[in-house]
Parts: structure tokens; C-alpha cells; sequence
């Protein structure tokens, strides 16, 4: 019986010196990186960068934590993509129109092409990065693209229903929309959207082209009197959240799938968004009082013919560079009717 005692004692003392000796295990590393954002906290394209930022959080498990800044407090709107390129932000969502130059083929999306909606343009401009692979975005990680509906004229106090009324006229416009407002016959006037309430207010700017949600995501219905509808001219601008490369390479494999993956959904989700959104603006600033018209169909085919020398700047640009001008137009106006006739086919756009 002692013997049995005495064995049992030696394997609980080999035992206790087994676990003693054991490695301690190693808690999983994490990772911490900021994220610029220039939208206000209330806008929903703010919101929806916020719950990406928890939504990484929460399937990484704790080991990717993000910082988020909304309304520019970390980067402005006009520094954002550079502020990845540097290190002063980890990760940015950034207006690629406000780098004008920087993103020649990617332009693509302001050309006044007659963009439907935001959901088309957002699928359509993954769609284009996909395909072409720009040497232009190579600078950052891209995690992911998206783009706003289509862009209209609104105006301070004057009422613009034929292309002769537009001479002259003072209009926001940032990057490549500049072009369109010059072939119409006015004057760009060049500023990031966080500046634009107050030049429409006094009167630096008499007009901008923008969509729709801007109306109410930067209150912009209080300083405007006039929309004017003509679809045909829709543009769009491009946005990405992009992330320093450095930082990203830092990441396991693992924690790079999920990103990507949440990436995807979070794609659709803006696009989504910018439609809900315009229909929201729609409602806001006609609840202010203001006006909205319609083009008639002869008039706006004078503001398409108008226009179609910004195509042919675009492909000159981009051709002049090396670039797939033509090809990344052509394959733009394709998708367009596709799109209109039910043929568009994207895992960028929801089922």
C-alpha cells in the first residue's frame, strides 16, 4: 500500500515539475492603427466607416483596434491619401477628386456619363480597379471603393432651365468636374466639400454640382434655392479607403482575410447608402423650400453635346500617360447600358 502511495506522490511531483517547466502561452499580438475620415460624425458615410472600424474589431477578435477621427480632426479632406502615403494616418477615407492629377485613369467615374445611382457607380468603380489594375493606387493598400450617385447643379438664387443661363456663373466643382463645369460655360470654382457651406453662403460660389445627399448630410438645402435634374450629365466621385502599406504588410495572413472580407460587405453598404441618402436629401430640401426641375429632353441634349469634349480630354490624358483611356471608357458607357437594360453583373452590387 505505501508503495502505491509512494508512486502515486512521484507522478504527482513529475506532474507539478512538468507544468512548472511548461512554456507560458503566448498571447495572440495586437494590432492598433488610426483612421482618418473627413465626413462629420452624423453623416452615414461617417457612421458606416465607424462600425467597419468596430466591425474589424469584432471579428479579429480583439486584435486589430482601430482609432477613429471623423470630420477631419485627424487629416483634412485635401490631405487624406497623402496622410496614408506618410504615416500621419494609418487608414483614410479619402475623395479621389481632391487629388486632381494623382488618379488619372480612376477619373473615370466624374466623367458626366450619365451615372444612374450610387449602388452602380460604387460596383461599376471596383469593377474598373479590378479590370485594369491602375499602377496609380499602388502607393497604398486599397481595402476598399466606392462612389456616390449621380451629381446635379444646384444654385444659389438663380434658375437655370437652358445652357445659356450657366455663362458665367461661379461653380464648385472639385477635380475632373471642373471640366464639365467649363464645357457647360461657367467658371469652376475648386474647394473640398467642408468648405463649400459657407462660399455658396457668401456668394464666393453661385452654384455646385454635387448628389443629392448633400442636401442633408452637409446641410447644404440651407443655402441653396434651385435643383437642377438633368440625369443625363450624372457624374460621380470615387472614394477608397486606402491603408498604409507598411502597416497592412505588418498583418498576419489571417487578419488580412477578415479585413478583406468585411471590406466586401462594407463596399456594398456604401453604396446602398448613397441612394437612401440621396432620396433623404431629395425630401430635406424640398421640405426647405427649394425648387427642383427637370431638364426638358431637347434641352439636355444640349448639355450632353455640351460635354462630350471632357470624354475626349480624359482619353487624351490618360492615353498621353500610357494609360487605357479609351478602353476604360468605352468599358464604363458598356456598363451603363448594361445596366439599364438589366445585363450588369457585379459581386459589388447586392443580390
Amino acid at each position: 500500500m505505501s508503495s502505491v502511495i509512494s508512486r502515486i506522490g512521484m507522478l504527482l511531483i513529475g506532474l507539478s515539475l512538468a507544468i512548472a517547466w511548461s512554456p507560458l502561452p503566448v498571447a495572440a499580438k495586437t494590432y492598433q492603427f488610426t483612421y482618418s475620415n473627413f465626413f462629420p460624425p452624423s453623416h452615414v458615410q461617417s457612421q458606416l466607416a465607424d462600425e467597419w472600424c468596430r466591425e474589424v474589431e469584432k471579428r479579429t477578435q480583439g486584435r486589430v483596434k482601430i482609432a477613429y477621427y471623423p470630420g477631419g480632426t485627424l487629416t483634412s479632406a485635401a490631405q487624406s491619401y497623402d496622410g496614408v502615403v506618410t504615416q500621419r494616418s494609418d487608414i483614410a477615407l479619402s475623395s479621389m477628386g481632391y487629388s486632381r492629377g494623382r488618379f488619372p485613369l480612376m477619373a473615370s467615374i466624374m466623367l458626366p456619363s450619365g451615372i444612374p445611382n450610387g449602388p452602380f457607380a460604387t460596383a461599376v468603380y471596383n469593377e474598373i480597379n479590378d479590370k485594369f489594375s491602375p499602377e496609380e493606387l499602388s502607393d497604398t493598400q486599397i481595402l476598399y471603393l466606392f462612389a456616390h450617385g449621380p451629381g446635379l447643379l444646384h444654385t444659389r438664387t438663380k434658375l437655370i432651365d437652358n445652357l445659356d443661363d450657366l455663362k458665367g456663373l461661379k461653380i464648385r466643382g472639385a477635380g475632373a468636374v471642373a471640366d464639365i463645369i467649363k464645357a457647360l460655360g461657367a467658371s469652376p470654382v475648386t474647394m473640398p466639400m467642408p468648405e463649400l457651406y459657407q462660399a455658396l453662403q457668401k456668394g464666393v460660389a453661385e452654384g455646385a454640382f454635387y448628389p443629392e445627399e448633400v442636401s442633408k448630410g452637409w446641410k447644404m438645402a440651407e443655402v441653396v434655392d434651385y435643383t437642377i435634374a438633368n440625369y443625363q450629365i450624372g457624374y460621380s466621385y470615387g472614394f477608397c479607403v486606402a491603408m498604409n502599406k507598411e502597416k497592412w504588410q505588418q498583418l498576419p495572413a489571417d487578419l488580412q482575410e477578415i479585413i478583406r472580407e468585411i471590406s466586401l460587405e462594407w463596399t456594398i453598404k456604401h453604396g446602398k447608402a448613397w441612394d437612401s441618402s440621396d432620396y433623404e436629401g431629395i425630401r430635406y430640401s424640398l421640405q426647405k423650400g427649394n425648387t427642383m426641375i427637370g431638364i426638358p429632353t431637347e434641352e439636355a441634349k444640349r448639355w450632353k453635346e455640351a460635354v462630350r469634349p471632357v470624354y475626349k480630354r480624359y482619353i487624351e490624358k490618360c492615353e498621353d500617360l500610357g494609360l487605357p483611356g479609351q478602353e476604360v471608357f468605352d468599358y464604363l458607357m458598356q456598363s451603363i447600358k448594361q445596366y439599364k437594360n438589366g445585363k450588369f453583373e457585379s459581386k459589388y452590387l447586392d443580390e
